[in-house]
């Protein structure tokens, strides 16, 4: 077996795991043995894996942020005065807060929007009885009273009540349901 570089980064972890099957650990030896980049790529990771398995990697010095704050501080541009950063740190935070608060409402407002109507150039049905039965079809944009001569039965017909077809975004037919239309 035969393997390139892009298989031995992908299975790097695995092997250092030990969790690669026989035949792939060779191949990954024998290739690891004739390829630079992909002993160095194998030696950071396991000493990656080493410094961070370290529990004291991760223990910091007493004061130590105290000290790194101080050194910071002392490498900014003396030009603009501490207080002066402070604001400046607040403003640009103000500024994030308002423009993560403006994209959630946005997404929110734009959600709870009632889907557009299938057709361009339908009128809501205003005084349509919410509960009364009418037909639509999957391809339509209009729904009707059953017997109208404007379905189809090819279509698919389904029956559902008014104010859900007006929530799917259908409209009312206007030779079907022209009474309900008058005063709209």
């Amino acid at each position: 077996m035969v393997v390139n570089c892009e298989e031995v980064w992908r299975e790097v972890s695995n092997y250092l795991d030990g969790e690669v099957h026989p035949g792939l650990r060779l191949a990954i030896e024998a290739h690891v043995r004739d390829c630079q980049r992909c002993t160095a790529v194998l030696d950071g990771t396991r000493n990656v894996i080493q410094l961070y398995g370290d529990e004291r990697m991760l223990e910091v010095p007493l004061g130590f942020g105290q000290r790194l704050h101080r050194r910071i501080e002392q490498n900014l541009p003396s030009s603009i005065p501490p207080s002066r950063r402070t604001f400046l740190g607040w403003m640009v935070a103000a500024a994030a807060a308002v423009l993560v608060v403006g994209s959630l409402e946005l997404v929110r407002a734009s959600s709870a929007r009632r889907p557009e109507q299938r057709s361009e150039l339908a009128r809501r049905g205003s005084g349509v009885p919410p509960n009364m039965m009418v037909v639509v079809t999957e391809d339509g944009k209009l729904f009707h009273r059953a017997g109208c001569p404007f379905i189809h039965e090819r279509n698919r017909p389904r029956t559902i009540t008014a104010s859900e077809a007006s929530r799917e975004g259908y409209t009312p037919c206007i030779r079907c349901m022209g009474k309900y239309l008058a005063d709209a």
